[in-house]
């Protein structure tokens, strides 16, 4: 009894020695403070990686903006840049415009030649001054309508206008045979009015004997849009189809407009080939370049200043 009394004493003494060595080498505090101060660790770690990826994110963000702004400068360059090519292109073609407008006034008005009968030789000069000799047929008389009477000088005054002092007719083309080539062609002799277009009205004009002529070649027209088709029962021709009329006429496909010199008193007015030809590149050189102006203009204001438009 007394042994076991001994031994529970001594185990008393050996787990109060036990316990006050553990306090000793991990006091309560520390380890509450060591609790403590991984957690403070660990949550200023999760701070500095959270203020880390805000500054990566915002980073990123400023250099994607970057990016597309970049993009976006040089792609709205290219508006300028493409007016201006335009632009350009638009004082070359009217040069080209103006040069041809210069041969075709040259042609009409060249030394006329003798007219050639090869068709290969014909197509390749329209508006070439030529000169005939021979008899109009005219009971086969064709009638081009509406027309306008071609006036240079009441043309120019008119200019701008909407409405034109101009009378309506219709261009007579006569079936001519060319005493001094052997063949019959088709002349445009000219211009009547309305109330001109019957031949019994004109009947002065309507000379028989042989005649000289100068006239300018012209090539078969292809009918243009909203232009109606050619009536051939009616005797109303809206566009020249050359293969048509000289069926009709019995000629060959040979047209040439007579030019005013070879006008006959109280016949149809010579001269009623239009050699103008549209020429509004300026306006397209004033819109173009206008364009590349203030495209330009809004660009550096945006990127190079960079104010808010």
């Amino acid at each position: 009894m007394s042994s076991l009394k001994c031994v529970l004493v001594s185990s008393i003494k050996t787990l109060k020695t036990l316990r006050h060595n553990a306090q000793n080498i991990y006091p309560r505090k520390a380890v509450s403070g060591y609790q403590f101060g991984l957690a403070a660790f660990l949550s200023r770690r999760c701070e500095g990686v959270c203020v880390r990826s805000s500054r990566q994110s915002s980073s990123s963000a400023a250099l994607n903006e970057k990016g597309e702004d970049s993009i976006l400068k040089w792609l709205l360059l290219l508006i300028p840049a493409t007016t201006f090519g335009l632009g350009t292109w638009q004082v070359k073609r009217r040069q080209w415009k103006l040069q041809l407008i210069q041969e075709l006034q040259s042609l009409t008005t060249a030394e006329p030649i003798d007219l050639p009968i090869e068709p290969m030789e014909l197509n390749s000069l329209e508006y070439r001054r030529v000169k005939v000799r021979g008899r109009f047929d005219h009971s086969k008389e064709l009638y081009i309508l509406p027309r306008s009477q071609v006036d240079p000088e009441r043309e120019a005054r008119e200019a701008g206008r909407i409405t034109s002092s101009g009378e309506s007719g219709a261009n007579v083309v006569t079936p001519f045979h060319c005493t001094d080539r052997g063949v019959t062609i088709l002349v445009n002799r000219g211009f009547v009015p309305r109330k001109k277009i019957n031949p019994e009205t004109r009947m002065k004009g309507q000379v028989q004997e042989e005649v000289d002529l100068v006239g300018v070649i012209r090539l078969t027209e292809v009918r243009k849009p909203f232009v109606p088709q050619n009536d051939t029962e009616r005797n109303r021709w809206h566009f020249r189809d050359l293969e048509a009329m000289a069926k009709v006429a019995g000629t060959e496909p040979i047209f040439i407009d007579a030019d005013f010199s070879s006008t006959i008193p109280g016949g149809p007015i010579g001269g009623q080939t239009r050699v103008t030809l549209r020429n509004e590149h300026m306006q397209y050189i004033i819109t173009w370049y206008g364009l590349c102006a203030a495209t330009t203009y809004m660009w550096y204001w945006k990127f190079i200043r960079r104010i808010p438009l």
